[in-house]
């Protein structure tokens, strides 16, 4: 006993803090709205970002129609739209602007960012590291009510007489400064900005949880190195957040200052209508500056949580170990780090001084290595695995498709010279659609489709899973890919129509193309939204560990209880990718699993940091050895 004891030595105090949350009666407010429980929060945020979801979907499919047919009369949109923003059933210039610019600011922030990190940060951070719940569960529900009130501040835009913002998703001055320069300019921007403040709110407070909870309610054995990958990212996205969003909330506040106050920060030698403006000495380059601060990190903020998801579930379903976890931690590490200083490569046409430029070229180029670590470590862990084909399998591997073809295109991006040619083109547009927007919903639908059993106890139809997946992988590529060879021709971002110049119009019959490509994708996520909804009350039951998966969420019961656990909290021993281990007899070993139960199939690396759990294994296995090596070992 002494020796089993010995042999299983736990690392971290053990912080478990009672199950005394799950005893108090709970009312339908308490349980379903106003939830302090982390797993009710992880579904209000999943709902919340599905519903902006399709929202944007929408959005986009009304401007690609004007894309496609620009000269065409569509009755209903009027009959939807009104007389104001679309009369004659076309949609008009300035509405279409509105539309790419809440299309862009939901996708990136509400669905992207709070969607897919609100939601899988507060599953799983408590559940997969041995935690009754977050280190702050009043913080928690605060989070997701300031991003709800944001998300409805924004949809409000639409009905205030000037309309929504209209000056892009990146709201550059001085269109975004001068209230009067365009419709969107008045009351829809004010909103935009607000909403804009609540959700960093939002987002800090959510982040800052995250953090505390990862550095200090790790079960018992659960150190650093054990931690799923899963973990690691919403670790290091929550640092990042803390970080950057910030810098977008003093831009802001300079923002509202210039378009209340009179100052003059963005605003310098504007003319409007003929009339000379007092403003002088700013310049919208500042803003540029703040903006991106934010914005390159953000997109690390949005596909980080997804590449985590996707080493879970890759590894899951290829039934062996992933390849290269320390490699993968600290490409996790890199990209946290390099992601701060390469938010010039936005402004190689700002007319910023060529050796800065050179320099954040050389820092873009580098922040490709982690990112194609990651990628080979996929592909290495698939290699000649044991592969299940589950929705959520392919949605990884998706998100693995995506993430190569549009990283590739990255470099032309990075590189300054090429840049300024491809600027502000389809290119940039067919760029980050797949590397960011693809890529980080294939890994939002691949956590979706991996942990329902864990969010509502049931099981989503597979075959609906793949006629989701199929459709939208094959729909993403017939809708981006071509817009790569549009910009490389020079066709330009955001016009609203492509009749005004010769060389234009050659691309109409493709945008005719990607318009139908997308209304066939968006039409493919009604499976998807059938699957998640009608799964949610009468899909099969789900039994404990459905995937036989390793991670600790799997050990908790079904039947969801606040507290997580409903005796004491289980003990770590050992990290959670022990898939396909040679010498045991089934191909996954749980990290509640002690060594002492497992002694035919032990690693010498398995002890790491533990010499005597060494010296007991090498003592079984002289026990265990076969007579005559037993014999050769004694001589």
């Amino acid at each position: 006993m002494a020796s089993t004891a010995l042999h299983d030595t736990a690392v971290l105090h053990h912080h478990d803090h009672g199950n005394d949350h799950g005893h108090h009666k709970e009312t339908f407010i308490t349980k379903y709205i106003f939830s302090q429980d982390h797993k009710m929060i992880a579904k209000q945020f999943l709902i919340t970002g599905i519903i902006m979801a399709v929202i944007a979907m929408m959005l986009s499919v009304l401007f690609r129609l004007q894309l496609a047919w620009p000269d065409k009369s569509f009755p209903l949109l009027e009959t939807f739209l009104g007389n104001k923003w679309a009369e004659g059933g076309r949609i008009k210039p300035d509405f279409y602007l509105a539309l790419v610019t809440i299309h862009g600011t939901m996708m990136v922030f509400f669905v992207l960012t709070a969607g897919l990190s609100g939601t899988f940060s507060n599953l799983l951070i408590p559940l997969q590291l041995g935690a009754r719940d977050m280190a702050s569960p009043f913080l928690n529900m605060l989070s997701y009510w300031f991003f709800f009130l944001s998300c409805c501040i924004m949809m409000s835009s639409f009905f205030v007489e000037s309309g929504p913002a209209s000056a892009g998703w990146t709201v550059y001055p001085p269109l975004s400064a001068l209230p009067k320069a365009i419709s969107g300019s008045g009351t829809g921007m004010t909103l935009w900005l607000i909403s804009m403040v609540l959700f960093i709110a939002s987002a800090l407070i959510g982040a800052l949880n995250y953090i505390s909870t990862v550095l200090n309610m790790r079960t018992t054995g659960m150190d650093m190195w054990k931690m799923p990958l899963t973990i690691w990212a919403f670790f290091l996205t929550a640092i990042v957040g803390v970080l950057s969003f910030p810098v977008l909330v003093s831009a802001v506040v300079l923002l509202i200052f210039d378009r209340s106050f009179g100052t003059s920060f963005y605003l310098s030698d504007i003319v409007v209508a003929g009339q000379v403006l007092p403003n002088q000495g700013g310049s919208p380059v500042l803003w540029q500056h703040l903006f991106w601060f934010l914005g390159h990190p953000e997109v690390y903020i949005v596909i980080m949580p997804a590449l985590g998801i996707t080493s879970e579930v890759i590894a899951t379903n290829s039934r062996k170990p992933i390849f290269g976890y320390h490699a993968m931690v600290y490409s996790l590490i890199g990209i946290t780090v390099l992601s701060f200083i390469v938010w010039g490569h936005h402004m190689f046409v700002t007319g910023m001084n060529p050796f800065l430029g050179g320099v954040f070229m050389i820092t873009t180029l580098i922040i490709a290595v982690p990112s194609a670590v990651k990628t080979f470590n996929y592909l290495a862990t698939i290699w000649r695995g044991n592969l299940r084909f589950t929705p959520a399998m392919l949605f990884a591997i998706g998100l693995v498709s995506f993430f190569i073809s549009g990283g590739l295109t990255g470099i032309f991006l990075g590189n300054a010279a090429l840049d300024i040619n491809l600027h502000d083109t389809y290119f940039v547009v067919a760029h980050f659609h797949l590397v960011m927007g693809a890529a980080a919903i294939f890994g939002m639908l691949c956590g979706v489709y991996h942990w329902y059993p864990k969010m509502f106890g049931r099981m989503m139809d597979e075959r609906l899973g793949y006629l989701h997946f199929w459709l939208t992988f094959i729909g993403a590529y017939l809708v981006f890919f071509p817009m790569h060879f549009m910009g490389i021709d020079g066709v330009p971002r955001r016009y609203y129509a492509f009749t005004e110049f010769a060389f234009m119009q050659e691309w109409l019959t493709v945008n005719v193309f990607i318009t139908w490509a997308a209304i066939v994708s968006a039409l493919a996520q009604v499976a998807f939204l059938w699957n998640f909804f009608y799964s949610m009350f009468y899909g099969k039951k789900a039994s404990q560990n459905p995937w036989e998966s390793n991670t600790l969420e799997w050990t908790t019961p079904v039947e969801h209880l606040h507290g997580n656990w409903p005796g004491e909290i289980p003990s770590v021993y050992r990290w959670p990718y022990d898939y396909s281990k040679p010498g045991h007899h089934t191909d996954f070993i749980p990290q509640t699993t002690p060594f002492s139960e497992t002694m035919s199939s032990n690693l010498q690396h398995d002890f790491e940091d533990n010499p005597e759990a060494e010296l007991i294994q090498q003592e079984w296995e002289r026990q265990h050895a076969p007579m005559g090596q037993a014999a050769e070992e004694i001589k």
